[in-house]
């Protein structure tokens, strides 16, 4: 799906909406004073920028957005590390972008006070149990990329299934780790606003779901799946170009 800058481009403006839009909706919520639907509207605010991001620009990229989402496709055979590489310049050029952006927007004590709406560990929770909740969740995550886009034999729904599934998650594991699920989006908040605390949780427990999550679709999921039986002999239809995957 590399198709050199335009694909770099998709990435960092998919990774810049996610971040603009899921953390604007974080701060703007404790400007206005904060309610007790805070967390659904923040699970849907991020849930509606991925899935329309990646409506509309993963014909460009694959509507990656997320390095984790791209350490998949590596480990499978699916990218190589050169454009692995440009993809992750491109998320994490994205996600400081956008931060930068909201620092720029809203009051200093606002920012002070959600630090730009940067993941954070509840105290009560481990640093080891916010590991296993970021794996768990971005194994959920990715397990419905792989099932809704990745996969040849997917349903043809857009970005909608990986919308809901972060929204899903948000909703469960907002108030335990933030639910980042996506290093870039740990990273952004955290260089602009200086908050570095378990930053290594959100590289860590995101990439070890994901990654779980992709070669267990790939091996078992798609693996077993049986190949479309041939109506009769191969031969390509009139006017339709032979092509070779």
């Amino acid at each position: 799906m590399d198709q050199g800058a335009k694909s770099y481009w998709a990435e960092f403006v998919g990774t810049f909406t996610l971040c603009f839009i899921g953390q604007g909706a974080i701060v703007t919520l404790a400007l206005a004073g904060g309610s007790a639907g805070d967390l659904l509207a923040i699970a849907v605010a991020h849930g509606l920028a991925l899935s329309v991001m990646i409506s509309a620009l993963a014909s460009t990229s694959g509507g990656h957005f997320n390095p984790a989402v791209t350490f998949s496709f590596l480990i499978t055979g699916r990218h190589s590390l050169q454009s692995t590489i440009a993809y992750w310049v491109s998320q994490l050029l994205g996600a400081v972008a956008a931060s930068a952006l909201l620092a720029g927007i809203f009051p200093v004590a606002v920012r002070a006070a959600t630090h730009l709406g940067a993941a954070a560990r509840h105290p009560d929770v481990s640093v080891a149990a916010a590991v296993a909740i970021e794996a768990v969740l971005t194994f959920f995550l990715v397990t419905v990329v792989w099932g809704t886009a990745v996969d040849e034999r997917a349903p043809k729904i857009g970005g909608f299934g990986i919308g809901l599934a972060v929204t899903m998650d948000i909703l469960m594991g907002g108030p335990l780790t933030g639910a980042a699920m996506n290093p870039a989006r740990a990273f952004g908040a955290a260089l602009i606003s200086g908050f570095w605390a378990d930053h290594w949780v959100y590289w860590v427990g995101p990439v070890l779901g994901a990654s779980v999550a992709a070669l267990t679709y790939q091996n078992l999921v798609a693996a077993s799946r049986p190949a479309i039986p041939a109506a009769g002999p191969q031969a390509p239809a009139p006017g339709v170009p032979i092509t070779t995957r």
